[in-house]
């Protein structure tokens, strides 16, 4: 068995809390106290990740630079509640009022997975709070490229009991979305574990799941369809794809997707990273970071010291 707390030690961070409409949102909040309140690394995760996964590059963001990671309503330290809109439209609001309640400006975008449509499509809604986006095996944009194995998820009756009663989602994502597993270790597994520990709180990561927007009647399609409208428009702002290359989820197609939209982006493809990208190469990718956030400098701006 995983160790039950050493993945505390992984994530040496404060909670901070926001209650929206009763339901407590959490996210971090790092970085030196004089650092620019106006410019902030912002990271938002997938499923059946939460903030815990960004743990890594906040570390080594936060000397110098604002980081805030969330973790969306029913994932991470977050409330979980039973009855509760879990789709795109309202995952998009939900950080909107998060970044609008700490007035976030100047934003970099990191995203991973099902990060990826809900920070661009708050990039989209408020394009002028946002200036760089760096993203990892995500996707924006509809398609019907679902993997087998998610679509068995996604079946009435045997999905739940997998994904909410057996927890195999979240498990066998330790083992499929890493080329090589023997990477991660026992700490960082119980860690990635650790919120999602009974049926009740795996209730986001299944329906982040049936969230997926395959056909024209999904409800979430026209929220889906209206981001990947709006991507053309972010075109200007300076941006990094990284991509582990043995996804099989993400795959390079979608990266190549991105790649048409954003002709001008940086692209750094990972040859034996997986899905987990983060988790599997961070040494590689914190240095890839620190050189885009260097060539791309941002305005000089008045430096705000903000309370904790």
């Amino acid at each position: 068995m995983p160790p039950l707390s050493g993945w505390r030690d992984l994530y040496p961070f404060a909670s901070h809390f926001l209650t929206l409409a009763g339901q407590r949102l959490h996210y971090l909040d790092e970085g030196p106290r004089d650092a620019p309140a106006d410019e902030v690394c912002l990271f938002v995760h997938g499923n059946p990740t939460w903030s815990f996964y960004w743990r890594n590059l906040v570390l080594g963001l936060r000397h110098d630079r604002r980081a805030v990671a969330l973790d969306h309503l029913g994932c991470g330290l977050s409330d979980k509640p039973q009855d509760y809109s879990y789709c795109l439209a309202q995952h998009i609001h939900n950080l909107l009022a998060l970044i609008e309640h700490l007035d976030l400006r100047r934003i970099t975008l990191f995203a991973h997975d099902w990060g990826g449509a809900i920070g661009l499509g708050a990039a989209i809604a408020q394009p002028e709070r946002f200036a760089r986006l760096v993203l990892f095996n995500t996707a924006a944009f509809r398609s019907r490229a679902i993997p087998w194995r998610i679509r068995v998820c996604r079946t009435p009756l045997v999905g739940p009991l997998a994904v909410r009663g057996l927890n195999l989602f979240a498990r066998a994502a330790l083992r499929m979305a890493l080329a090589d597993p023997s990477r991660l270790s026992p700490e960082a597994r119980a860690g990635l574990l650790f919120p999602y520990s009974n049926w009740q709180a795996r209730v986001a990561i299944q329906r982040f799941v049936e969230d997926i927007p395959v056909l024209p009647s999904h409800p979430s399609y026209a929220t889906l369809a209206a981001i990947e409208a709006g991507l053309p428009r972010l075109a200007l702002l300076p941006c990094a794809l990284i991509w582990g290359m043995r996804d099989w989820c993400f795959t390079p197609h979608f990266l190549a997707r991105f790649r048409q939209i954003w002709p001008h982006a940086q692209v750094h493809e990972l040859a034996d990273a997986g899905h987990y990208v983060v988790e599997e190469a961070h040494a590689q990718i914190l240095p890839i970071v620190q050189t885009f956030l260097a060539e791309n400098p941002l305005a000089a701006s008045k430096v705000v010291s903000r309370a904790r």
